[in-house]
């Protein structure tokens, strides 16, 4: 009788078809998993296999990426990472290995203020804080800065009254949001957790959707408004004009973490936490067990593939498509070889790197 195999962490299945489309698609793919204290980049080695790096960051919430730039909310920091096609050609560990290198450059220290969807704006980074219940901006002279609460919140306190989530940037400022509820006492969303959802234009403070369930992850697509409600396992497009909405899919599983690739929507999928009454509700509560990815193919509304954690991974919180970069590597502030990398205007070095670095 032979002994049971150990999975390896972070152990995944996926479809056959999927490193063979990522790499028509030119992209790799970034998680954010707080459970496991993990950012993941996921990247096709060829047509038939995936390869990933995790990296550890203390409870990764939001991340955004604007060209070369990259925005990372965590339990207290807000950090922001450069790449680097040079640094990642002469990484000293893997040299010749990787196409990008996302390198830490600006750490904000936020306290505990419990960021969640997180994106550059035209004047800054905008974020959702959702322990004071407002979108702030992030520049380093304050943990944060008040730029709007929704009118229901009376006063500026962090009692995290109505679980502000979710942020859409239109036109590089603040325009859309989503909450699991319209309370303004301590944590009084949770007495209607699962129907109490709303989406709101943050220019006009009107409740465009309300009575959703757990809305999650809005994000803008050709022009149109979409979203996870998590705790129907739906994803939806808002018809604003009309304050209705679509259900693109409907899945049998918690998800939340959406991005947008041509033609593709990427969404995420987290297990139901063990003990959790209000999970218990859920209609999928018997039958969902799935952490992961699955791809949508938008003209058609098929899925194409997908992307299964058999251990390590069992929430995600957030999600990027990384476009042009087929392996991409990052570096936190863990290990000391960031210290290394050294950029400058036109040039960049790996200084007095010696083997007890590596």
């Amino acid at each position: 009788m032979s002994a049971p195999t150990t999975l390896p962490p972070f152990a995944t299945t996926y479809s056959p078809q999927l490193p063979e489309l990522m790499l028509q698609l030119q992209c790799s793919i970034a998680i954010t998993t707080y459970q496991a204290n993990k950012l993941v980049l996921i990247s096709p080695v060829d047509a038939e296999k995936l390869t990933q790096l995790p990296r550890s960051f203390n409870g990764p919430m939001g991340i955004a990426v604007q060209g070369d730039k990259m925005v990372l909310a965590s339990k207290d920091e807000v950090t922001v990472f450069e790449n680097s096609v040079d640094l990642a050609k002469h990484y000293p560990n893997k040299t010749n290995t990787y196409d990008s290198l996302w390198l830490p450059r600006l750490t904000f220290y936020t306290g505990r203020v419990d960021m969640h969807d997180i994106a550059f704006g035209h004047d800054g980074i905008y974020a959702i804080n959702t322990s004071f219940s407002c979108v702030c901006k992030i520049n380093g002279n304050y943990n944060f800065i008040p730029v709007w609460q929704p009118p229901f919140i009376s006063k500026l306190v962090s009692e995290d009254q109505c679980h502000l989530n979710g942020l859409v940037m239109v036109n590089d400022k603040p325009k859309y949001i989503t909450a699991l509820g319209q309370t303004n006492t301590p944590q009084g969303w949770r007495e209607n957790i699962t129907t109490g959802g709303i989406l709101m234009d943050v220019e006009t403070n009107e409740v465009i959707l309300s009575g959703l369930a757990m809305p999650h992850s809005p994000k803008m697509y050709n022009k149109e408004l979409y979203m996870l409600l998590s705790a129907k396992g739906e994803f939806i497009k808002a018809d604003m004009a009309n304050k209705t909405y679509t259900v693109i899919k409907k899945f049998d599983g918690f998800c939340r973490g959406l991005a947008f690739y041509n033609d593709y929507a990427f969404i995420a999928f987290s297990k139901l936490r063990k003990n959790s009454s209000t999970f218990a509700k859920l209609s999928f509560s018997e039958t969902a067990n799935f952490a992961g990815i699955k791809i949508i193919h938008m003209p058609t509304g098929a899925q194409v593939a997908e992307i299964t954690y058999q251990n390590s991974v069992d929430e995600i919180y957030d999600m990027v498509v990384l476009p042009g970069m087929i392996r991409p590597n990052i570096l936190n502030t863990s290990n000391d070889i960031y210290k290394h990398s050294l950029s400058i205007p036109g040039q960049t070095f790996w200084a007095d790197f010696g083997k007890d670095d590596l």
